[in-house]
């Protein structure tokens, strides 16, 4: 298929009705966003014999503000603001949200720039150089073609290849050809989500697009949004239609809803790696169940903050998790939407969750264990590092 450029002018123009007033950030807040770590500028503690591998981040909750606003004004879309500052806290965290709803409407700017097939493949482009940016070695990006094409009517498998053309043209400067040269993995794969809140019928459509990139980079694939009142046991059959088709599988579980839905998505949709998954601290049976299978945690700190799973940093349980000997790894999320990078979420864990350097390091090891790549590749991210 044929990514095709442009949509329906009355859409692109679009403006944002139903979209609140920013919350005005808390003095807390601000010195906490100002203080995070330059991008590339990488705690000593990140670099100790382990290649820097992220596990969860969403492409499409990782636009960069300057791209929302170019393609804002290129596209005719009617932004909420139209300079950098006055945008940001439209797009930004700048106080915790209620719950992972109201976090999720956060992403209403972005998709409404997600107006044709070219901003998109800008979109993903860029989150890989971004990655470069910040010295990290591997990435998996994940993303719901559904929820990036339904604004503008765009086809979900259009999206997919969007993003797939724009994750090949990062990959094919000469640095990075330089990487796989000699030996190294590809810098960025692919991870397709199926949103939960648009049903099992859109599942279906979701798994279709996620399958067509599967020769292209799409490895994986998830399950995200409204774990509360979209449970796992919806989606089983689209999972185990996944499995068959060759993708690996993951989900998100244990953020939103207890530790129920933390068993249900290792049991039930057999996932490899759980997203967030810090709500089975309140069932001693299914940490139990994480560390006799080697069930992952892929953490994201702050994200767990603004979404207002954890109330501060130093209540967040990864400490007590690592302790019942649930392996785990450190991630970013939405890197825009929370203003964050990498080195920021390492920093963190390390100067205000208690984490030591022997514990990042053990991190660090989980995610290059548990990163969909080849043994030879696993192997040739180690060898670089050491």
């Amino acid at each position: 298929m044929s990514t095709r450029q442009g949509s329906d002018s009355t859409t692109s123009a679009r403006g944002f009705e139903g979209i609140s007033q920013p919350l005005p950030a808390t003095r807390a807040d601000a010195e906490f966003l100002s203080s995070r770590s330059a991008p590339g500028t990488l705690p000593g503690t990140m670099r100790n014999g382990f290649p820097l591998v992220e596990l969860h981040r969403h492409l499409d909750g990782n636009v960069r503000l300057e791209t929302v606003l170019d393609l804002g004004r290129s596209r005719g879309v009617d932004l909420p603001a139209d300079d950098l500052e006055s945008l940001r806290p439209y797009v930004q965290i700048m106080d915790r949200e209620p719950d992972l709803v109201a976090f999720l409407q956060k992403f209403a700017v972005l998709r409404q720039v997600m107006t044709d097939y070219d901003a998109v493949r800008r979109i993903a482009r860029e989150n890989v150089e971004d990655a470069a940016a910040e010295r990290i070695d591997y990435l998996e990006l994940r993303f719901s073609p559904w929820f990036m094409a339904e604004a503008h009517g765009l086809d979900p498998k259009g999206v997919v290849e969007a993003v797939c053309d724009g994750v090949d043209e990062a990959l094919s400067t000469d640095a990075e050809r330089a990487r796989v040269a000699a030996g190294l993995p590809p810098r960025a794969r692919l991870i397709g989500i199926i949103s939960r809140n648009f049903g099992t019928d859109i599942g279906w459509i979701e798994l279709e697009a996620a399958l067509a990139g599967k020769d292209r980079g799409v490895v994986a694939l998830d399950l995200a949004g409204d774990e509360a009142n979209y449970p796992g046991s919806l989606f089983v059959d689209h999972f185990e239609q996944a499995r068959d088709a060759g993708l690996r599988t993951i989900a998100h579980a244990g953020e939103a809803d207890g530790a129920d839905s933390v068993r249900q998505a290792v049991l039930g949709l057999k996932a490899e790696r759980i997203g967030h998954g810090i709500r089975a601290i309140e069932d001693p049976a299914a940490m139990a169940l994480l560390a006799e299978r080697e069930i992952p945690l892929e953490i994201c700190p702050t994200s767990n903050i603004h979404t207002s799973a954890v109330p501060t940093l130093s209540d967040h349980p990864l400490r007590a998790l690592l302790d019942h000997g649930i392996r785990a790894t450190i991630n970013t999320d939405d890197p825009s939407i929370s203003g964050i990078d990498l080195a920021h979420e390492y920093r963190i864990a390390h100067e205000e969750m208690g984490l030591s350097d022997q514990d990042l390091q053990a991190c660090q090891k989980t995610a290059l264990d548990t990163a969909f790549l080849t043994p030879t590749e696993r192997q040739a991210l180690l060898t670089q590092t050491t």
